[in-house]
């Protein structure tokens, strides 16, 4: 289990990761710096950090480095109108969402600074550009179709072997959530012969790179 101050110190963040799956992130992770020590790990889609503590405590017990990837204006569905908007993370000056000052106090309140790194930009772009093999992938960023394909397309094979590629959102009964993630991202991965799955919980899904 995380250390009981960082999991307050999640818990209090904005964001939509539930107490039991954020619990299992960090496990997965865990599992991965077991499996492929000294790799770091990417987190795709950080908002204000609230997974990313779990996920960045599990990089600093297996002596990694976490690379949290967002640009940090808001997923489509955070966006005015939407059903996940919130003002609060509005910046006054631009008018324009923008959650890298949540990002930088959160990662300060839970000590991770030295732990975790901010990559700001395009999820897909970064993707295609990196040159890395990771113990650990997480991928939680815009749920919508284009989205979710190309961040799976331009990350997941940068999970070693034997490395754990995390999902969440994954919603298999269209009444439950968005399908995205389970169509674009979770059904590809399964099918492409190269994970398994390795545990479920709620809309969290861990796999391990089997080939």
């Amino acid at each position: 289990m995380i250390d009981p101050t960082l999991r307050e110190v999640a818990l209090a963040t904005k964001g939509f990761m539930p107490p039991d799956e954020g619990d299992a992130l960090y496990e997965a992770a865990l599992l991965a710096g077991r499996n492929v020590p000294s790799l770091n790990m990417v987190e795709v889609g950080s908002y204000c950090c609230r997974s990313t503590v779990w996920v960045g405590a599990a990089a600093r017990s297996s002596g990694v480095t976490l690379y949290a990837v967002d640009h940090h204006g808001g997923s489509e569905e955070n966006q005015p109108g939407w059903e996940w908007f919130d003002d609060s993370v509005v910046d006054a000056t631009t008018g324009r969402i923008n959650t890298l000052p949540f990002f930088t106090d959160t990662m300060t309140r839970a000590g991770l600074t030295d732990v975790v790194r901010a990559v700001v930009g395009d999820s897909a772009a970064l993707g295609h550009a990196w040159r890395e093999n990771l113990s650990f992938l997480f991928i939680d960023g815009g749920h919508g179709r284009e989205i979710a394909r190309a961040d799976f397309s331009a990350w997941h094979d940068h999970v070693a072997l034997n490395g754990i590629f995390a999902i969440h959102d994954v919603f298999t009964d269209p009444a439950d959530g968005g399908q995205a993630p389970y169509e674009e991202i979770y059904l590809p991965a399964i099918s492409s012969g190269k994970f398994r799955d390795v545990s479920a919980t709620g809309s969290l899904r861990v796999l391990l790179r089997v080939s």
